[in-house]
Order: structure tokens, then sequence, then C-alpha cells
């Protein structure tokens, strides 16, 4: 039997630092930010309407009045689609500096339910076009100031929102701790039964869970196929048109596809490549989706059997996120080289993976290449069950349940980084960065409103 001295094992080790040395660490950092430093909104000069010009000018230029129809409907539908505001704002302000891989637009609308591989319902994050790495509070103010303005577009009385945002963030806390004192593997495998949930709660909640599971059942692919589509003379599915939201495409388009859907599959896991082995491409359109991606390319894909039945995926353009390219967080080195290599379409599929406590199984992505495609995608598939929560419908005691919901929610996602116990040491309980957090959000929210009313003289709506 070989010694210490001889093994290369043994010389490589090093210990990992304990728990309590990482919320140490995560104590000290307050000496450099203090929580209470959370609070600060940066007043300095902003051009938001030139960074919303900005964007609309990669878009489908048909499809950019879409986009502003639905933006200017309301406070929260703004908000919904100015992520990129947002980072920007937040790049100006007092900042942690404690990096975790981030959802980049965690507000309350992000978060629903969706058909696990094993076909339960799970409740999780769903939108992750902007993920990558950066401050944990990020996604905390986002998901916060989501919740003031949901609140007060709903009209409800401030105590109310002041406790369900205030709660947010002390939940956040809680489950972050919680999740630090399991085993990473334990930790790995947490999730949000939304069914068991429904069991634990106030009958007015259990009736809004009820109601989100019921049209989840109903959002499923096969259903929207035989809604989407029709069966033509020789057997092929196609999309029936319906523009402008839905439409075909140009034959370079499909061209494309035949062209570099063999790239998708490559990107899936085996046992998918497998699976599409029994599908045939059938039919491709352009669809609308959304509030914030509207006006970026946006495909639905119709693949079927040899039997006729249909199987339809969702192509999704993935540009920069929003962290990266206005709220300018430096990204670690690992993460740079992934994009580079998979595009920003890998680097979404990858971000929802580490993410979310279960993925759609046919998630993959697409990688521009010369004389191939211009821009990046991910792919994945087209309503499985998807399902979200109606803040309107919501009664007060619901209302606060889901904020708590998603912030247990966001704390998982954030438990699955290295950092998250250090994170957790720097937070500490949630009552201080929760005040100063809760402080930020109402100033936010004000903000938003304020570019809300802007963009609406910006665009000319309601104008004759």
């Amino acid at each position: 039997m070989s010694s210490s001295a001889d093994s290369p094992i043994a010389r490589h080790w090093a210990p990992l630092p304990t728990l309590e040395e990482q919320l140490s660490e995560g104590r000290a950092a307050r000496g450099s930010v203090p929580r209470e430093a959370l609070a600060e909104l940066s007043a300095g000069p902003r051009d938001p309407m030139a960074i919303l010009d900005a964007q609309d000018a990669h878009r489908v230029p048909e499809l950019v009045p879409i986009r502003t129809e639905r933006m200017a409907a309301s406070a929260f539908a703004f908000y919904r689609g100015t992520a990129a505001l947002m980072a920007a704002d937040l790049s100006r302000s007092p900042s942690s500096g404690l990096l975790v891989g981030s959802c980049g637009d965690a507000h309350v609308s992000n978060f629903g339910l969706y058909a696990s591989p094993q076909r339960t319902l799970v409740f999780d994050l769903n939108d992750f076009d902007e993920s990558a790495w950066a401050p944990w509070e990020w996604d905390v103010k986002r998901l916060v100031t989501s919740i003031v303005i949901a609140g007060q577009s709903t009209n409800r009385d401030d105590r109310v929102i002041r406790e369900s945002a205030l709660d947010a963030v002390r939940v956040y806390a809680r489950s972050l701790r919680g999740g630090a004192r399991r085993t990473p593997v334990k930790r790995y495998y947490d999730r949000f039964d939304a069914l068991s949930a429904a069991l634990a709660v106030d009958d007015e909640t259990r009736r809004a869970i009820d109601a989100a599971v019921k049209e989840a059942d109903k959002r499923t692919g096969a259903r929207a196929a035989r809604k989407m589509t029709r069966t033509e003379e020789d057997g092929r599915l196609v999309f029936i048109d319906t523009p402008p939201t839905m439409a075909h495409v140009t034959p370079i388009l499909e061209q494309r596809l035949l062209d570099q859907f063999n790239d998708y599959v490559t990107s899936t896991n085996i046992d998918i490549r497998v699976l599409l082995q029994k599908y045939t491409l059938s039919d491709l359109v352009l669809r609308v989706v959304g509030v914030g991606s509207v006006g970026t390319r946006c495909f639905v894909i119709a693949l079927q059997d040899g039997n006729g039945d249909a199987l339809l995926l969702q192509g999704k353009e993935a540009g920069p996120s929003v962290l990266i390219e206005h709220g300018r967080v430096e990204q670690p080195e690992a993460v740079v080289n992934y994009i580079r290599t998979h595009g920003d379409g890998g680097r979404v599929v990858a971000m929802q993976r580490i993410l979310q406590a279960v993925s759609d199984p046919f998630l993959g992505h697409l990688v521009r290449s010369p004389g191939g495609a211009e821009r990046d995608f991910y792919v994945r598939q087209f309503r499985d069950r998807k399902g979200g929560f109606d803040m309107d419908a919501l009664d007060d005691a619901s209302f606060r349940w889901y904020a708590d919901a998603c912030a247990a929610t966001l704390a998982r996602a954030h438990g699955q980084s290295p950092t998250a116990a250090i994170v957790s040491g720097y937070l500490g309980g949630g009552k201080v960065a929760g005040e100063a957090i809760l402080e930020w959000a109402y100033a936010y929210a004000a903000l938003s409103r304020a570019d809300w009313q802007l963009y609406r003289a910006h665009r000319h709506v309601g104008e004759r």
C-alpha cells in the first residue's frame, strides 16, 4: 500500500471552505458594502428611450408596433419589457459584488408551472433569455420591484404590498440559508411541487393554484397542434397563418432550418437525439410571443411522426444578456469561453439547466456560423403544460403566498452557485437587507412608472 506522500490525489487535495467559513466571509463583506447601501438608487443621467429604441432596431420591423402596444398597455407590462433599463440602472447603484448564476429578468410573471420530464407539474423560473452571472441582489430587486408594481397595478392596499415585498426578501434569506445547510446534492434535488403546495395553504390560495393547474393542463403541444395546424392532401402538417402574430417564413429561412436542424439535434442529450429520429420536419412559422420578446425572431417548428402525430418545438432568438450588455457585469472566464463556443443560445440553455430544478429535455441551441444562422437561437418544447398566475385574480392572501413562492424558488436557483453560502452570510436573516431593498424597489417602481409615461409619449401612444 502506497503512503499519502506517494498519492497524486493526496498531493492535489485541499479542504474546501466549511459552511461557517463561507458565512463568515459573507458577513465580512458587509464592511465593504453595508446592506443599507442596497437602498441607494443612482440619480445620475440616463436615457431610457435610447436603450429601448436601440433594442427595437434589431427586431423584426413589422412587429415593433405590437411590442409598443403591449408595453404601453400598463405600468406592469412596461416593466416586464424593460429588463435592459433596470440592468443599466443597477450597474450605477451600489452592489454587494457577490455574483451568482442569475435569471436577469426575475419578475413575478417569469415564474410559473410547466411539466417535468416525469410529467408532474412543477413551479419554477421559466425565462432565461437574460441569464448570466450577476450580483445576487439584482434578481431580488427585480422580483421585489415587480411585486410592488403588480400590487399597485391591481389597486392593493399599500400595507399588503409592503408586507408582501418585505416578506419575499425574508423568505429568500431563510430559503438560501436553509439550502446552504444541506449538502449540495440534496440542494440540487430541491423543487417546488405545485400540487403538494396546494395542500398547505388557505382555501382562496388553493383555488388560485387549482385554477393555474387547470389552465396549465390545457396548454399542451398536442392541443396547440390541433388548433394551429391542418393536414394537406399529401399528409404533411402545416401551420394556419394568423397574421401578424403567426405567419409562414421565406423559402430561404426554411432551407436554413433544413440545413441546420441537425445542429440543434446534436446539442441535445443522446436520448432526445434518438427520439427525434422518429420525426421529420413538416413546417415553420414566425410567431409573436410575450411582451419583452415581441419583435425578436421566434419560430414554431412542426415535426410529425409516421402516423401524422405532431411535436411542436419553439426556436427563439438569443441575443446578449442585458446583465452583460447593459449591466456591464464582467463574467467569469469559463462563462466567456462557453459563450464564445456555444453562442448566446448555448448560454440560455446552460443557465436554464443550472437554475431550474428540472428542465425541458428538448432544450438545445443553434450557433451562428458562416453561411448559416445569422443569429443565435435556443430551442425548447412549445406549450408543454406551461401556465402562470393571474395577478388580477389573486386575493391579498394569495398574492402574499405567490410572492413568497417566487422568492423561495429564486433562492433555490441562486443556491446552486458556489457563492450561495457567502451570499447567505452577507444577507443574514433578511431584515436589514429587506428594508433596504424595499426602499429601492419603491423608488424604482416610481421611476419605471415615469419611464412608462415617457415611453407612451415617445411612441405617440393614444394620439390620433
